[in-house]
């Protein structure tokens, strides 16, 4: 328990800066090549494949450049998140927000990646003393799934599948709370297609949900299974609604047929969300 209000403050500030590792990025990165990003795939795999026993990676290094990290425009080579400065403050801001009106309901996040986000939403309740909510985090820990082409025509040549960088292990996410002294058993895990475990989800209500799906597919199961749930107060955040067509059309349709008209509020170039009012 933290033994001021100032205390508080400065402990989340600086895990903010931590979490976006903000502090680096004025000496810039390595970040290893993966072969889908290169025109030479075969030739990096077979390069990858020879090193790879001696614990070497070939790496591309990250030019210094602050305000696309604070903006969330690049990918980090160290940081347990890539949403940036602008998104993790609208993070707090919702979760204040929720706490301060009192508003029911559990958080979760919907593709977490490294676990950055959600550590933060953790933190946040750690310093305000709340140990009733649970940080439920959905993710496959193996990356994005292939195209439903059939039932989802707006994912056609979707690639996000290809991106080894997105798969990381539940073990390492867990190890990453870990690290920050915040795993414990308020923090659970829906390991899994959204479409196989988000239906099942032992969870009753929520204030805050983070969408982080990337593609039409997987949004549509994070909103189709979790805003019933949604408190009224509480908080639906989209991560990718600028960054991938598919998912803001995901959201659009969803809000059409339902008839959802609360204003959709920019976060920065990529994120949005609105506070449900009924």
């Amino acid at each position: 328990m933290m033994n001021s209000m100032m205390d508080k403050d400065r402990y989340i500030q600086l895990l903010k800066m931590v979490l976006i590792d903000l502090h680096h990025v004025e000496y810039g990165e390595y970040k290893p090549l993966y072969g889908h990003f290169m025109w030479r795939v075969k030739l990096v795999r077979a390069i990858n494949s020879l090193i790879s026993s001696a614990d070497i990676a070939i790496c591309k290094k990250i030019e210094p450049n602050m305000q696309k990290r604070i903006e969330g425009r690049d990918w980090p080579g160290y940081a347990d998140t890539m949403i940036g400065l602008k998104r993790i403050e609208n993070l707090e801001f919702c979760i204040n927000q929720i706490l301060k009106d009192n508003v029911p309901g559990d958080f979760i996040e919907t593709g977490v990646w490294r676990g950055g986000a959600s550590i933060f939403m953790k933190a946040l309740l750690e310093v305000n003393d709340d140990h009733e909510r649970v940080v439920w985090l959905a993710d496959s820990f193996e990356g994005l799934p292939k195209p439903d082409v059939k039932n989802y025509k707006a994912d056609k040549g979707d690639k996000h599948f290809a991106m080894k960088e997105l798969a990381v292990s539940l073990e390492t996410v867990k190890n990453n709370f870990s690290k920050y002294n915040l795993l414990d058993d308020n923090v659970k895990f829906l390991k899994g297609w959204f479409k196989d475990t988000l239906p099942v989800a032992p969870i009753e209500k929520l204030s805050l949900v983070r969408l982080d799906g990337d593609m039409y597919e997987s949004t549509m199961d994070g909103i189709v299974n979790l805003y019933p749930k949604l408190s009224v107060g509480g908080y639906l955040i989209v991560d990718d609604w600028g960054a991938v067509q598919g998912c803001k059309d995901a959201i659009i349709d969803y809000r059409t047929k339902h008839n959802i008209t609360e204003e959709i509020i920019p976060i920065d170039w990529a994120g949005v969300y609105w506070r449900r009012e009924r």
